[in-house]
């Protein structure tokens, strides 16, 4: 096949899956009224390839065939580039919300690939053949494929063995001839609710007793055991005037739960072989990381964008202070920007691969998360509490209250009240509701939080050779 229509996309989600939102059992996810919409925000990966605009972009030739690019499997740093470009444009194309329904998937069959060289060396040439059989087989299909990779962990202080109970982690119950069953709960799975395949990794190192949770695998979503229980959050029904983005824009998040559920042998990519967990998971996370500091980039795009717009329409764009904050959120931009092409441009080829540069990836991605929140603050400064006290959409149109409006709203440099109040509620949706909250929590959580991004570039920086440094001049 290669590509798919994003008609066809929405069709091949009418199987059958488990899908639960508040309690009640969903039977078509396509025209659920929540759900629904993260199936049309989905869609977008799949009209870009078909768009002039962006196909070449969007869209690999490779002798004779094609297929979409997110499948590409990166060779150079240019390739690792034109990976993240896209990203970027699918982003924009949702209105600063990733689509992701083909972003993650890849990061892990990237990861894979490298797991799959490694196993290889070591004697398990099996696990390669697996995985290089599964990654064609999704993109020969264009597949939506979601990563479930954090275990609900439980008490977070204790391994997988040292629970409660065992479920807590993800975990092989029972061996058979032709494949395992696994049992437990991942947390976090984004687009799962509205993809196809969902690749199932570790989420950390594990030690020898931990041999039962060191498992990776892939399996279609309506497999039989496999039930998804949907977050609920921002599912509420939005005014476009009043939620410009959420309105129209949504991804769901589940709770992701394997009730004894049977995996066969062929999709089966790690299964204890406890010294490459780690390795699997880690291998993921540098993939993601950049995948996503590359869909960052036009959320803060906006942000900037946005303080600028609304600075005019305010009347107050020549204020000393007003420039501060514009070069400084111009400033957060670029430098995150800046970071992930150079992490392109000095990536390493390892089993043949090109891997993002780890340091700058993490540092982009901690630079990102540490300087959100303030950004979001500047941009709210720059707008006023008009952002929470604005009238309704209703009240544009209603003959009781639209003149009121027009004339007491408007704002300076040709930016009437309505004009005005589509930018105040576009800054709203992004910074002071729901989805503005989702977005925040997301900076700081997403694809591993602070700690995690500051260990991996305390462990990639080259300590030593500064260090030499410094004794040298010092004399010592």
């Amino acid at each position: 096949m290669g590509l798919r229509t994003a008609e066809q996309y929405k069709e091949s989600l009418q199987d059958g899956r488990t899908v639960y939102f508040r309690g009640e059992r969903v039977h078509d996810v396509t025209t659920h009224p929540v759900i629904g919409l993260a199936v049309e925000h989905a869609c977008i990966d799949y009209r870009m390839a078909d768009d002039p605009h962006y196909r070449g972009l969007a869209v690999v030739k490779d002798r004779g065939d094609e297929y979409s690019r997110y499948f590409h499997l990166p060779r150079t740093g240019d390739d690792l580039r034109k990976r993240s470009e896209l990203i970027a444009a699918s982003t924009r194309e949702g209105a600063t919300l990733v689509v992701l329904i083909k972003e993650i998937g890849t990061d892990a069959l990237l990861a894979l690939h490298i797991l799959g060289e490694r196993l290889a060396a070591s004697g398990k040439p099996e696990y390669r053949e697996r995985i290089q059989r599964y990654y064609r087989y999704c993109r020969d299909n264009d597949l939506a494929i979601a990563v479930a990779q954090t275990d609900v962990k439980g008490d977070r202080s204790l391994g997988p063995t040292a629970q409660a109970h065992p479920d807590y982690y993800v975990h092989v119950v029972d061996q058979r001839p032709d494949g395992v069953i696994v049992r437990g709960a991942k947390i976090h799975t984004s687009v799962s609710t509205n993809t196809n395949e969902v690749i199932v990794l570790p989420t950390r190192a594990m030690r020898t007793e931990d041999k039962a949770y060191a498992i990776a695998f892939a399996l279609p979503i309506n497999t039989q055991g496999l039930k998804l229980i949907a977050s609920p959050h921002g599912g509420t029904q939005k005014d476009p005037f009043e939620h410009p983005i959420s309105a129209r824009h949504k991804m769901m998040e589940t709770l992701t739960v394997f009730d004894d559920v049977f995996v066969p042998d062929d999709r089966i990519f790690l299964n204890g072989e406890i010294e490459f967990a780690g390795l699997l998971a880690l291998t993921f996370v540098r993939y993601h990381r950049f995948t996503a500091v590359s869909y960052k980039l036009p959320l803060l795009e906006l942000l900037v964008g946005a303080g600028a717009a609304i600075a005019e329409a305010n009347g107050i764009a020549r204020a000393g202070h007003v420039r501060d904050k514009l070069t400084q959120l111009a400033a957060y931009h670029t430098m995150v920007r800046g970071l992930i092409e150079h992490a392109a441009a000095t990536c390493t080829i390892e089993d043949g691969f090109a891997v993002p540069n780890t340091l700058l990836t993490n540092v982009a991605k901690y630079h990102f998360a540490h300087n959100y929140h303030e950004a979001v603050q500047m941009v709210q400064d720059l707008a006023g509490g008009i952002l929470v006290t604005a009238p309704a959409a209703e009240d544009l149109t209603s003959e009781l209250t639209r003149d009121y409006v027009l004339k007491y709203l408007s704002g300076a440099n040709g930016f009437d009240a309505e004009k005005r109040l589509r930018l105040l509620n576009l800054i709203s949706d992004l910074t002071a509701s729901d989805f503005g909250g989702y977005q925040e929590v997301l900076a700081v959580h997403a694809e591993g939080g602070f700690e995690a991004e500051k260990l991996q570039a305390y462990r990639e920086y080259d300590f030593k050779s500064v260090a030499d440094y410094a004794r040298k001049l010092a004399g010592i």
